[in-house]
């Protein structure tokens, strides 16, 4: 199931983007070793106690130049539209302005539960400003300073109170959900469709048809499919269009609902950096990825071009490494053949347990083939290997200093994994723990 989302909403100059950045914390850079992975600042993931969920800031939305009242309601209302929750932020040094109440009457419409952050109370002394604002007409306002982190944890635990109460997935455990991501245009619907053999989404050449996630279910040799097709993702500062500035955060939420994330990139056009950055919101969620390259029927080939496009993929995506790349046309459907036994491949690595004592056989004879690190005279030691999660895999390794596993070391044992398991479409994850 998707992790619930929290929006930061209110008018300009409340300090959002600082409640956003106090929030986020440290989680804002997942990635920042893995060359060619970017993170969109409006959005991220973020835990409060036992919570897991993302959080949307609407002031790091532009929207273009329209007045300013129109640019409240307009960030509002999206936000309105993606959440599950909403922090509805003032600024309780200037008391509760015009604003403020255009923001509330849109919140009053919107049906979804509203905590009331009151922003800049630095000290004790300052907490009478926040009675004002119980004229808005959201409960208690909550007391807090962005800029010394106070209040925080009152805050989100009244908005943790108002989480979904997720139970089972929607779908059975031996259903394989896979989303097709991509920006727009590079025929996602068309590849729907040519899956589902029959025209069940809306196919356009007009960039951003396709607003919101669409389920489709399809059974392919006996074995159940839900395909989770996207908005396009639109580079920002391209387009003007309110529904398309979230088209992203959409997206988001369907990659998480998936076991494995279709990157679809236009093999007429070619890579451009956009496709890495909406590739790196698939690796940063850890799901299992195949890499497709569409429009192949347009593209002029000789024996070497399939190759040296492959070859292109891994130069630019590096941090997608392990992903397969399928070569495909959604338009004539040729090789469309070869997209589900791939799907099906990832599905099973990114699920995929291995016996602990295999490991450490595997993990002992690369330590043997290539001695651990030293640092200023001590030796990297490695006791044991033991598999603690799958979707995706993750593996800690116990050590007698984490500090001594140097990134260069822990790529080669991920490739000494690899090489044995195979692991082919899905990320996995290592970890360094100091044994007691």
């Amino acid at each position: 199931m998707a992790k619930p989302v929290v929006a930061i909403v209110g008018r300009p100059n409340v300090g959002k983007s600082t409640i956003f950045n106090r929030i986020v914390g440290e989680r804002i850079s997942i990635v920042e070793d893995i060359p060619g992975v970017t993170r969109d600042r409006i959005y991220s993931s973020a835990e409060w106690l036992t919570h897991d969920f993302n959080i949307i800031d609407t002031g790091g939305i532009d929207i273009g130049d329209e007045p300013f009242l129109e640019q409240i309601r307009m960030q509002a209302e999206i936000a309105i539209d993606e959440a599950d929750v909403i922090i509805f932020l003032v600024n309780g040094r200037e008391g509760v302005t015009a604003a403020d109440e255009e923001v509330a009457k849109i919140l009053y419409k919107a049906k979804k539960p509203v905590v009331l952050g009151v922003n800049k109370i630095d000290n004790p002394e300052m907490r009478d400003l926040i009675y004002d604002f119980y004229a808005l007409g959201f409960g208690e306002p909550f007391p807090i300073s962005g800029s010394h982190g106070l209040g925080l944890g009152d805050l989100l635990d009244e908005a943790a109170k108002h989480f979904p109460k997720h139970g089972q997935s929607e779908y059975g455990e031996d259903v394989i959900k896979f989303s097709l991501i991509g920006r727009p245009n590079v025929g996602k619907s068309s590849l729907v469709n040519a899956i589902l053999g029959e025209e069940r989404v809306i196919v356009s050449n007009i960039a951003g048809t396709t607003r919101d996630a669409i389920d489709s279910k399809v059974k392919v040799d006996g074995q159940e499919y839900v395909i989770i097709d996207t908005a396009g993702m639109r580079k920002k500062g391209k387009v003007y269009e309110t529904t398309e500035k979230y088209s992203v955060l959409r997206a988001l939420r369907a990659i998480e609902r998936s076991d494995v994330v279709l990157v679809v990139i236009d093999g007429e056009e070619g890579i451009i950096e956009q496709d890495k950055r909406i590739a790196g919101y698939a690796h940063e969620a850890g799901r299992a990825v195949v890499i497709v390259v569409n429009k192949w029927d347009a593209v002029e080939k000789d024996e070497k071009t399939m190759k040296a496009f492959e070859q292109n993929i891994r130069e630019h995506f590096q941090f997608l490494d392990y992903a397969p790349v399928v070569f495909l046309s959604a338009k004539t459907k040729k090789r469309i053949h070869t997209l589900i036994p791939m799907i099906n491949t990832a599905s099973e690595n990114h699920a995929l347990r291995v016996e602990t004592s295999v490991l450490n056989d595997v993990i002992m004879d690369a330590v043997a083939m290539n001695p651990t690190p030293t640092d200023k005279g001590r030796r990297l030691r490695i006791y044991y290997t033991t598999q603690v999660a799958v979707k995706p895999p993750a593996f800690v390794v116990f050590v007698n200093d984490p500090e001594l596993l140097h990134f260069s070391y822990e790529r080669f044992l991920e490739n000494r994994i690899r090489d044995a398991f195979g692991f082919e479409g899905t990320p996995i994850k290592i970890f360094a723990r100091e044994r007691k």
